[in-house]
C-alpha cells in the first residue's frame, strides 16, 4: 500500500485516479481548492495552491508519490497555471530533500509526434483556446525534461479522453500518439486511471513522460 496525494482531486480525472487508488487500498488524500465543496468519501482532505510552493511541500511531506492532475485550461480566471504549477511543484518538493515523495503529473497530448517532426498541435482546424492548453501542457514538459533532482513522471492521455468503461486495457507509448487500427486516439478517463496508478504500483517511467491509449 502506497500513500498517495492527489491534487486537483475533484476534477474529472483526477477523481478517477482517487477512485481507482482506493479501488486498490492505497491511502489517499484528496488535496483540493475548497474543501468544503469536495464530495469524496474515503480519504482525508487537504487544502492547497497548486501554484505555491509552500503548499505542495506541506501536502507532500509524508507521502509516497505525490500526483498532480490540474491542468485543464489556461486562459481567463487564474490565469496561466500549467506551466507555473509544473514549476511550483517541483520547487516545493525540492524544499523536502531527500524526504520528497515521486511525482506523477498528467500532461496533455499535444505534444505528441503522430509523425516524425509531426505533432498533435500541428493539425490544422484546432481552435485558439485548444491549442493554448496543448502548448501550455509542452512547455510544462519541456520544463520536467530538464529536472533531475526530482522523480517525475509525466503520463499523457491519448488525442481524446472522456469518461467511459474501465477496462483495464491500454497501450502505451513514449512520445508518439497511441492509435488504433483506424488512426484513432482514445481513452476513458476510467482506463488513464487504470495507467496512472499502475505506473504508481510498477515504476516504469521515472524521469520521463509516456502516454496511453486503448
Amino acid at each position: 500500500m502506497a500513500t498517495i496525494a492527489v491534487i486537483g482531486a475533484g476534477g474529472t480525472i483526477g477523481s478517477a485516479i482517487v477512485v481507482e487508488a482506493l479501488a486498490r487500498e492505497h491511502e489517499v488524500t484528496a488535496v483540493v481548492r475548497d474543501p468544503a465543496r469536495y464530495r469524496g468519501e474515503g480519504v482525508a482532505v487537504a487544502a492547497a495552491d497548486v501554484l505555491d510552493p509552500a503548499d505542495v511541500a506541506r501536502v507532500a511531506r509524508g507521502q509516497d508519490v505525490l500526483v498532480s492532475a490540474v491542468g485543464g485550461g489556461d486562459g481567463p480566471g487564474r490565469g496561466r497555471l500549467i506551466e507555473p504549477a509544473a514549476r511550483a511543484l517541483v520547487e516545493g518538493l525540492r524544499s523536502l530533500g531527500g524526504d520528497a515523495p515521486r511525482l506523477i503529473a498528467v500532461g496533455g497530448a499535444g505534444s505528441l509526434e503522430t509523425a516524425p517532426g509531426v505533432r498533435v498541435w500541428d493539425a490544422p482546424g484546432l481552435p485558439d483556446w485548444l491549442l493554448r492548453i496543448m502548448h501550455a501542457h509542452g512547455a510544462a514538459q519541456d520544463y520536467f525534461n530538464t529536472v533531475t533532482d526530482v522523480r517525475w513522471t509525466v503520463v499523457s492521455p491519448a488525442a481524446t479522453i472522456e469518461p467511459g468503461p474501465r477496462t483495464g486495457h491500454y497501450r502505451t507509448s513514449l512520445d508518439h500518439l497511441v492509435r488504433d487500427e483506424e488512426g484513432r486516439s482514445w481513452i476513458s478517463v476510467q482506463d488513464f486511471a487504470v495507467a496512472l496508478v499502475d505506473e504508481i504500483e510498477q515504476p516504469e517511467h521515472i524521469g520521463e513522460r509516456f502516454t496511453c491509449a486503448r
